[in-house]
């Protein structure tokens, strides 16, 4: 068989070239400008993409509309300064838990990708989710993807103009809904969603709606794997985490080549690779993995049940297209599990857990402002009594009213007494300007000095009946200076 030896030394050549392709710095594929019509592809991976699509989908729009003692449990809102979750109450000086909690996030989207490659782009992503809603109506309304395609090439008739009007509509209805779901977290849900839909919200609030329902429309109708080849930042630095550990998904190259089209139980020399090409059709991204590792994939695994369909069709073995590592390709053993960079990445994420722990252990429920008036450094009151006048500024930072005990002392030797009411109520997140007198004898002054320094304290109590601290945590102190003549 002459053609035999050319076919062994052809696929030699081809496995040697597939093989080096699996590196992680390989060469990016550019793309076809022509849209991408997905082939519509069920399997494992995509069964688990769906769950977590639409849980991710589920909770973006479900969250809003939990209640937490009668207000929304999660809400930044902007107009008052304040980001309620459940209990939890955070003002701008208390938003370094928010930059750790980001911080966090982060290290642990790092050391994810250590172990699983670009895994959180193809099954968490909010890019990816409403990109495949958006697909999965167009598929409803168009047909599958052989039906999508001869539709753009069609020309334009009655039932084509429905089609598209029909999608359209519902991908901006969605586009709508996606910008209430986002704008609902910086105002009431219930009353956002019905003054967008009833057409009677401000001004402001309808343009940043519609300003997101926009951005939705445009980056989940139109852009789609053009956010993820041209704009995402994460595409182009996600193999600064890679190594020869991390699993992503490969084709194998040294099994499959050399490709060929046969037929079911045909006997042939070439490789497992049947050159279907459905590993591109559905392809999200329509980047071709038998090229080798790409930046453009985003690790989704539509290929690999493609892949997997055609080699149980064809009764070859399973994984040719698999998550995988490029050791477990070239029949190397993995390395330990903990490497270097992963340890690396999972200390940050440590640090931060710690530092959010911290600073929530940390976190006072009370803000103290103490304001001297500076118009009257002091008042002379009869023969022996001096006093001196301050605005105390006391945020409530809970979600609860709350009561309050002011006091007053000094580490120095004089007596301090507040002459005005010393137990104060103030509401939920409510800010008291309150006025106090603070008054000593001048018979107690030290050593004739001018001004002395002396502490205010706030705690939360119980009640005004009963003025015992709740937690050490609700009390605040700030010093101040009391001045003699």
């Amino acid at each position: 068989m002459p053609n035999s030896s050319a076919q062994v030394t052809s696929a030699a050549q081809l496995s040697d070239k597939f093989k080096a392709s699996q590196r992680i710095d390989v060469v990016q594929i550019a793309t076809p400008s022509a849209k991408i019509h997905v082939r519509e592809q069920k399997g494992v991976f995509q069964r688990l993409r769906q769950y977590s699509n639409t849980l991710l989908i589920a909770l973006f729009f479900l969250l809003p509309f939990i209640n937490y003692q009668s207000r929304q449990a999660i809400l930044f809102n902007v107009t008052e300064q304040q980001f309620f979750f459940f209990n939890l109450t955070l003002w701008p000086q208390d938003f370094t838990v928010l930059a750790w909690f980001f911080m966090a996030a982060a290290f642990a989207l790092f050391f994810v990708t250590v172990y699983w490659g670009r895994v959180w782009c193809g099954f968490m992503c909010p890019q990816t989710a409403w990109t495949f809603i958006y697909m999965w109506i167009e598929a409803k309304i168009e047909g599958n993807h052989h039906h999508r395609a001869a539709l753009d090439k069609a020309p334009w008739s009655i039932s084509k103009l429905r089609k598209r009007l029909t999608k359209h509509t519902l991908w901006i209805v969605f586009a709508l809904l996606t910008g209430c779901g986002f704008i609902s977290y910086f105002m009431p849900a219930r009353e956002l969603y019905i003054d967008i839909f009833s057409a009677s919200s401000g001004f402001w609030i309808g343009a940043w709606v519609w300003f997101f329902a926009i951005c939705t429309y445009v980056n989940a109708g139109w852009m789609r794997e053009m956010m993820c080849l041209h704009c995402c930042p994460y595409s182009r630095f996600q193999a600064v985490m890679f190594d020869a550990n991390t699993k992503t998904v490969s084709y194998d190259a040294a099994r499959g080549e050399s490709r060929g089209l046969r037929k079911r139980a045909e006997k042939t020399e070439l490789g497992d690779c049947v050159d279907c090409n459905l590993c591109v059709d559905v392809c999200p991204t329509g980047i071709d993995i038998r090229n080798g590792l790409q930046y453009e994939c985003i690790n989704c695994g539509a290929c690999v049940d493609a892949c997997n369909q055609t080699m149980e069709k064809f009764g070859y073995a399973a994984n040719l297209i698999s998550f995988t590592s490029e050791k477990t390709l070239k029949g190397q053993p993995q390395a330990s599990v903990f490497s270097l960079k992963a340890l690396g990445y999972a200390s940050a994420l440590l640090i931060m857990i710690g530092l959010i722990i911290i600073d929530l252990n940390q976190l006072n429920h009370i803000q103290l402002n103490v304001i001297r008036d500076r118009q009257t450094l002091y008042r002379e009151v009869g023969v022996d009594r001096v006093e001196n006048s301050y605005q105390l500024k006391i945020r409530n930072k809970t979600q609860q009213a709350a009561v309050y005990q002011i006091e007053v002392f000094s580490d120095e030797m004089p007596t301090f007494t507040i002459v005005t009411d010393t137990v104060v109520q103030i509401k939920p997140g409510e800010q008291l300007d309150y006025p106090i007198t603070v008054s000593s004898r001048r018979s107690e002054r030290v050593d004739d000095t001018s001004q002395q320094t002396l502490q205010f304290s706030v705690t939360q109590i119980n009640n005004a009946a009963s003025p015992t601290p709740i937690t050490p945590l609700n009390q605040v102190t700030q010093k101040s200076r009391f001045f003699w003549p």
